[in-house]
């Protein structure tokens, strides 16, 4: 294994002809310094890992790349990579009829025997269609020939995986380092038994049989069982990828990742992610700082950034840093934080993490009042954002990003404008401390409409409608409107709302998805390519009113369509903590205090409360 300069060039859009037709040909070049090639004929089962976007977007995705060298250390498989083409190559590719093939060996994705496909994002769903088109592999599970791929999906979509189930034969629900390898054995024990082509019924006992294995879900065979999901139990020595390809263009996250820990206990009540990763998992100091070291030098990148959900609640963060500049700092390699709780940065954090550049820094206070920050279990105060956005300043960050929420449950008017009253603070904190050079002073305001997700204790809420969004964005921008040094932006309220409707829906979405591809939706996760008008006419033509919809109470005992999905936090746990918010009432975060009572008890013997982190 290893990149082969030598292997042949993928054809068709490489062609020169169609590659001079292109903007930014280098995202179909392929053969990436890093990237994996293989002897088709030695390997048996190919499996195409694919991202429902662009190159820039799809190669910045860390799962992705974990999967991929997981895949590809089995000694029978050959993990390959593709992604979306943006539309002028696309459209080439109708055109011409050329199929999307993978990046490593240029072979059509519709040779392969897996086609399994990221489900990050809501708003991805019709570039899932896009790309199985332009694959020229069936869309519905159900009219795919028995020697057309398995497509399978994972990803935080895949915990109400119904609006797409259709489009999928099987689902991986939960972590999949250990279940991607269990699958390829049962495929290939399958295979072995085949008399040459498979047949139809082939095909249904192999779907049968991959239901069996624990995190698995077909779709094919209904909703009667309930899909626990998969967790990586020993996160410590879980393969991570540390030779990851390196891109011909610059993309979204050009820089090396390593996963510091997985899992959060705070309890944030609008957060999936705190929802369904749990428990809390943690790599050593010594584990971490040996992945940055082969990334950088496998990669040559100058920059490492340090993924969690909240860096700061790594329990070793402070010696990480230290040993990371030890090994780092004399090669100029940064090291980046993502967004931050403003409770849990310090001056002594600030001044470890710049000691090669400012990378930059980003709080997420998430409301402006103290009582809805505690409706959302936010469990932070002003104080925290004031004396965190303090400790920035005094160590030479002159521009900071501050991540708000609109649309919230419960939040009125008075909610959004303590927003700006709060921003407004930082602003004078920030002219305080820097003084004469409060000159480069500069505040990014990202205000994010709430969207209600499986899941969460507020998978009950109703969502604010298009109107409702707009409203608070405008009282956001008048009450800020002479603040110079802040720079606002803000999430579209009509892609919020379609997010929130696809979030929760059910099995009926599947046509009114594909009816919505095949009108022009396809980026719809891109602000400048959305369309909602396109959403409405085809909701329109099906007798439904998808406006209506979005304004819909959400019935707390009523059946929801996850309900056969599990994560492991019990609906009992999301109920109590939705009546919890509604009284404005906190919940202890469970790793420094007592047992919440979530449900991860009984799932894991690495729940916070039995301990099991390393140190």
């Amino acid at each position: 294994m290893g990149c082969n300069p030598d292997h042949d060039p993928p054809v068709g859009l490489l062609q020169p002809q169609f590659l001079q037709q292109v903007q930014n040909p280098a995202r179909y070049l392929g053969l990436e310094h890093n990237s994996v090639s293989n002897d088709a004929a030695e390997v048996g089962v190919r499996f195409a890992l694919c991202y429902p976007d662009t190159y820039e977007i799809g190669m910045s995705h860390l799962g992705s790349q974990i999967l991929y060298h997981v895949i590809n250390t089995h000694p029978r498989a050959w993990c390959e990579r593709a992604y979306h083409p943006w539309l002028d190559a696309a459209d080439l590719m109708r055109a011409e009829g050329l199929p999307l093939t993978s990046l490593e060996s240029g072979t059509p994705l519709a040779a392969f025997d897996f086609v399994g496909i990221t489900l990050q994002h809501e708003l991805n769903y019709t570039a899932v269609l896009s790309l199985l088109d332009l694959a020229q592999i069936s869309l519905r599970a159900a009219s795919r020939r028995p020697d057309e791929p398995l497509v399978i999906a994972g990803g935080p979509c895949a915990y109400n995986p119904e609006p797409v189930a259709d489009f999928f034969d099987l689902f991986v629900i939960g972590e999949g380092e250990e279940v991607v390898l269990e699958l390829l054995d049962a495929y290939l024990a399958a295979k072995a038994s085949w008399a040459g082509a498979p047949t139809p019924d082939d095909r249904r006992a192999l779907l049968a049989s991959l239901s069996e294995i624990e995190g698995i879900y077909v779709p094919s065979l209904g909703t009667d069982r309930v899909i626990r999901k998969r967790l990586v139990a020993d996160f410590e020595h879980t393969p991570a990828s540390t030779r990851p390809p390196v891109p011909w263009a610059e993309i979204v996250h050009d820089r090396g990742q390593i996963e510091l820990n997985r899992g959060c206990t705070r309890g944030c009540r609008f957060c999936q992610a705190g929802m369904i990763y749990r428990p809390v998992r943690e790599r050593t100091v010594e584990t971490l700082t040996a992945q940055a070291v082969q990334i950088i030098d496998s990669t040559g990148y100058d920059e490492v950034s340090l993924v969690s959900l909240n860096c700061p609640d790594y329990t070793h963060i402070l010696p990480l840093v230290d040993r990371l500049n030890e090994q780092l700092a004399e090669r100029r390699v940064a090291l980046g934080l993502p967004s931050l709780r403003t409770d849990s940065f310090s001056v002594e954090l600030a001044e470890r993490v710049q000691r090669v550049k400012k990378t930059g820094l980003t709080f997420a206070p998430e409301a402006g009042s103290q009582g809805l920050r505690d409706a959302i279990n936010k469990g932070v105060t002003e104080d925290d954002l004031l004396q965190a956005a303090a400790a920035a300043f005094q160590n030479g960050w002159h521009r900071l990003k501050l991540y708000f929420m609109i649309g919230l449950p419960g939040e009125t008017d008075d909610d959004v404008r303590a927003i700006a009253e709060l921003v407004q603070e930082v602003v004078r904190l920030g002219r305080e401390v820097l003084g004469n050079d409060k000159g480069r002073l500069a505040i990014n305001l990202s205000i994010a409409s709430f969207i209600p997700k499986p899941h969460t204790p507020f998978q009950w809420a109703r969502q604010c409608t298009i109107e409702e969004l707009e409203g608070k964005q405008a009282l956001l921008r008048e009450a800020l409107a002479r603040q110079k040094q802040v720079k606002l932006s803000f999430h579209s309220a009509g892609q919020a709302v379609l997010e929130g409707l696809l979030a929760r829906g059910g099995r009926d979405w599947a046509d009114l998805i594909e009816a919505a591809y095949r009108e022009g939706a396809v980026f719809e996760s891109w602000s400048d390519r959305f369309n909602l008008g396109i959403w409405l006419r085809v909701a329109e033509a099906a007798g439904r009113d998808l406006l209506a919809e979005a304004r819909r109470e959400w019935d707390l005992d009523a059946p929801l369509p996850w309900d056969h999905i599990s994560c492991g936090v019990t609906r009992e746990f999301l109920a109590r903590e939705w009546r919890a918010s509604q009284a404005r009432a906190l919940t202890d975060d469970c790793r420094l205090g007592n047992c919440s009572g979530c449900g991860l008890r009984d799932l894991s013997d690495q729940c916070a409360t039995r301990g099991g982190a390393p140190a």
